[in-house]
């Protein structure tokens, strides 16, 4: 294959050739150099927990086994097998082995052999064998043949062009007890709601069409992972799960044990959404009770929820509910390991990342969620439902402080509301709003949401005047890239972006933008013209002039 004639891709410390069908996409930047940075951050983790079972084995608990000196580039003898399982072009593999410390071996398969004769090439041209291994491989073979502890891995990256889900059970097989992985899912549309019976597919879960559709879809891919790894007695553990552009991408770590894999019940929770006014409730479809003995005094007993949690009409709106999941009702993220993560891309080498910026706002964003509060609600919809003027996101928030509760923002929306107030709370707030900015009369008809919730009087005054010291958080005060835009036009997940920038499309679409308006104007015009005749030949030459002039 000549050099000359392929497309030369730089990123990060990687430099790689690529043909036209050796897919690759430059869009998610940002997912891999994250993914660096948990590796990075992981790997350091890895070795002191290594470094702790190895003088455990030594009679006399050597401490001079700790003492491993992890470069990026070289190869450590205890460090990292990582598996990339679907690698295109080789650019992840040839970016983890040359910018995470700490690593052994990594393995880069694909099943088109184009794919890994170019995957070869360019490991070879970054100079990169003594720690990338191609492979040509069916991916869940791949990992249905490393299911024994001795040829396990350390961390595996599943980055498929849409769901994952058919291989996850090959993964939570394949890597070895407290191992990575690092998964992401693009088929966006189907974990936001527009097709439930898709997802339930390919999740096993039903999901909603809610404003919290981001987060939702996090919690249903975790979901999926956690009652996969269950089936072999194995549990999961997420260290981080982060919503971005197209697509979602967690990093979890599995271990094993029988015991921890009962609670897991207790981790689901099915979801109650009012088809009215949108209020969610979660229903747990286990709950952990304790149960003290004189041997085990932390013994809990494992027991099932009596519900459902709500009526069969919503006790604000009196309108019906939708019933989803069942998705993930547990943490999102690892405090302490983000704390490390956070501490990782201070570190000099990591701040000549592109994305550095961006990912340095989204974890302060994450670092400052509440994490014991399952999903979310957007203000411009809570103000739209009851037809008022939005209010400040400043004023709301510290309503909510004020009034002793907590909230915080979501990193997957800008104007996303997350807090441990009872949705009573913030219709309240909101009646307390419309006071000052009422809802015009004609708003309110008999039988729609915003007629019965605000002919509820609120059962205490809010405070909406005063901002609360805490409403506005640290990474808004730094001005940090929380929310960033789309960096480009057609902005989107590989070829369905690049077919949206063909020349004849954008021409048709131009065309055809207020096509029906366009077309109104003209008959009028040819209708008050003086040639009456629809076949008259003054008529026809009319007709083409303004076709000419519209464009049409």
């Amino acid at each position: 294959m000549d050099e000359h004639s392929l497309k030369t891709i730089r990123e990060g410390s990687a430099e790689i050739f690529a043909s036209e069908h050796v897919f690759y996409n430059p869009v998610q930047e940002f997912n891999r150099d994250l993914s660096i940075c948990v590796l990075s951050t992981f790997s350091r983790l890895y070795q002191k927990e290594k470094a702790t079972e190895r003088q455990k084995k030594t009679a006399e608990g050597d401490s001079s086994v700790d003492k491993i000196e992890l470069v990026a580039g070289q190869k450590c003898e205890y460090g990292l097998r990582i598996l990339e399982a679907l690698s295109a072009t080789g650019l992840r593999s040839i970016r983890y082995a040359n910018e995470v410390p700490g690593v052994k071996e990594v393995v880069a398969n694909d099943l088109s052999k184009s794919a890994v004769e170019s995957i070869q090439k360019n490991v070879e041209h970054n100079k990169l064998e003594h720690l990338v291994t191609s492979s040509f491989n069916d991916a869940m073979t791949l990992m249905y043949t490393s299911v024994h502890p001795t040829k396990r891995f350390s961390a595996i990256d599943l980055d498929p062009y849409g769901h994952p889900t058919r291989f996850l059970d090959g993964a939570v097989q394949s890597i070895e007890d407290g191992g990575l992985l690092l998964i992401t899912a693009t088929d966006m549309a189907v974990l936001a709601g527009n097709s439930p019976e898709a997802c339930y597919v390919k999740y096993g879960s039903v999901p909603l069409k809610t404003k919290a559709c981001h987060e939702m879809a996090l919690r249903i891919l975790l979901r999926c992972i956690e009652t996969t790894a269950t089936r072999y007695g194995r549990y999961m553990v997420p260290l981080l799960s982060v919503s971005a552009d197209f697509y979602i991408r967690v990093f979890v770590r599995i271990f094993t044990s029988q015991y921890t894999c009962k609670k897991s019940s207790s981790k689901q929770s099915m979801v109650f959404q009012c088809t009215g006014c949108e209020s969610f409730t979660l229903q747990p479809l286990g709950i952990l009770k304790p149960n003290p003995t004189e041997q085990n005094p932390n013994q809990i007993k494992f027991g099932i929820p009596t519900g459902p949690f709500v009526n069969s009409r919503c006790s604000h709106c009196n309108h019906q509910h939708h019933m989803g999941g069942p998705i993930w009702s547990n943490v999102l993220y690892d405090k302490e390991f983000l704390k490390e993560l956070m501490q990782t891309i201070e570190q000099e080498q990591f701040k000549k990342l592109t994305t550095i910026r961006r990912i340095y706002g989204t974890l302060s964003v994450i670092q400052e969620e509440l994490q014991d509060v399952p999903l979310y609600y957007t203000l411009d919809r809570l103000c739209g439902t009851l037809k008022l003027e939005v209010v400040s996101m400043m004023k709301f928030r510290s309503a909510l402080l004020h009034a002793g509760y907590r909230v915080s923002y979501s990193h997957a929306c800008k104007t996303s509301i997350k807090t441990d107030a009872p949705v009573s709370v913030i219709w309240d707030i909101l009646r307390c709003w419309a006071k000052t900015h009422p809802v015009k009369k004609e708003r309110l008809i008999d039988g729609i949401p915003l007629t019965t919730i605000l002919a509820k009087e609120p059962e205490m005054e809010y405070n909406l005047t005063d901002i609360h010291p805490r409403a506005n958080p640290p990474s808004r005060k730094e001005s940090l890239s929380r929310f960033p835009e789309n960096p480009a036009a057609h902005w989107g997940p590989g070829t369905r972006a690049t077919l949206m920038v063909n020349d004849n499309k954008m021409s048709r679409s131009i065309a055809n933008q207020n096509k029906r308006k366009k077309n109104q104007t003209r008959d009028k015009m040819l209708s008050t013209s003086e040639f009456p005749d629809e076949k008259s030949p003054e008529r026809k030459q009319s007709k083409t002039e303004l076709n000419m002039v519209e464009g049409t």
